[in-house]
C-alpha cells in the first residue's frame, strides 16, 4: 500500500482582533484546497510548552512550507515591552530571512494610511517615526507601516532585486478569499514549487544563518 502522501504546510500569519471571520474563511478555504494549515486563531499552530509563544512562532516559520502573511490594521499581540515588535512583524521577518515561498495581503486601511502618512511627513519634513498616532480600531500603529515596507522589499535598493515582493491590497473578504484560492489552488503545482525551491535546504540555512534570522 502506497504511504499517504503529507500535505504541503501553509502556515497563516496575521493579527486576529476584529478579523476572526476573515481568518475563518481563508482556513476553511486553504484546507479545502489540500494544505494543512497553520494558523493561530484556529489553533493549529504547533506549540511546544518549553518555549515562549515568541519561539514558537519563530519555529512555525521555519518548519512551514508556505507562508501566508496578511498585514492588517491591528499591529498585533506578543510584545514583552511596548517598543518591542510584535509576533506577526518578527514572523513576517523571518519568513524572508527564511526565503519562504511567500505571498502578502494587505488591508486597504494599510495602503491608504501608507500614502496619506508618508504625504504628511514629506509635507512636514518629517520621519515617519517622529511622528506621534493616536491608537484606534481604524488604524493601530505605525509600525504596520514598517511591515508593509518589508513585505514590498523597501529594504532593497536595486529595484529589479525585490523578488518576493508582490502584496495584494484587499478591501472585502471577498477579494482576500478570491487572492487565496487563486494562489492556492493548485496542490500538485504547490508540491512542484516547494520542492523546486527547497531542494537545497542547506543553501537555505546557510543563508539565514550568515544574516543572523534577521535581515
Amino acid at each position: 500500500m502506497a504511504a499517504k502522501k503529507k500535505k504541503p504546510i501553509l502556515m497563516v500569519s496575521s493579527a486576529v482582533y476584529g478579523f476572526e471571520e476573515l481568518l475563518d474563511r481563508i482556513y476553511a478555504t486553504l484546507s479545502t484546497l489540500g494544505y494543512e494549515v497553520w494558523m493561530s486563531h484556529k489553533g493549529t499552530m504547533p506549540v511546544d510548552p518549553k518555549l515562549t509563544a515568541l519561539e514558537s512562532c519563530r519555529r512555525a516559520v521555519k518548519d512551514c512550507d508556505l507562508f501566508l502573511g496578511i498585514i492588517l490594521p491591528r499591529y498585533g499581540s506578543g510584545k514583552e515591552k511596548p517598543k518591542d515588535d510584535s509576533i506577526v512583524h518578527e514572523e513576517l521577518r523571518m519568513a524572508i530571512a527564511e526565503k519562504k515561498p511567500r505571498w502578502i495581503l494587505a488591508h486597504d486601511h494599510v495602503v491608504f494610511a501608507r500614502s496619506l502618512i508618508d504625504n504628511v511627513c514629506k509635507e512636514m519634513k518629517l520621519k515617519r517615526g517622529e511622528m506621534k498616532l493616536k491608537r484606534s480600531a481604524i488604524f493601530e500603529d505605525l509600525r504596520i507601516l514598517d511591515m508593509y515596507d518589508l513585505a514590498t522589499r523597501q529594504d532593497v535598493e536595486v529595484y529589479r532585486d525585490r523578488t518576493g515582493n508582490w502584496v495584494q491590497k484587499f478591501g472585502s473578504i471577498d477579494e482576500a478569499s478570491l487572492f487565496a484560492v487563486s494562489q492556492f489552488r493548485r496542490y500538485q503545482e504547490a508540491e512542484a514549487f516547494i520542492s523546486d525551491n527547497f531542494g537545497d535546504s542547506g543553501a537555505v540555512k546557510k543563508v539565514t544563518k550568515k544574516k543572523g534570522g534577521k535581515l
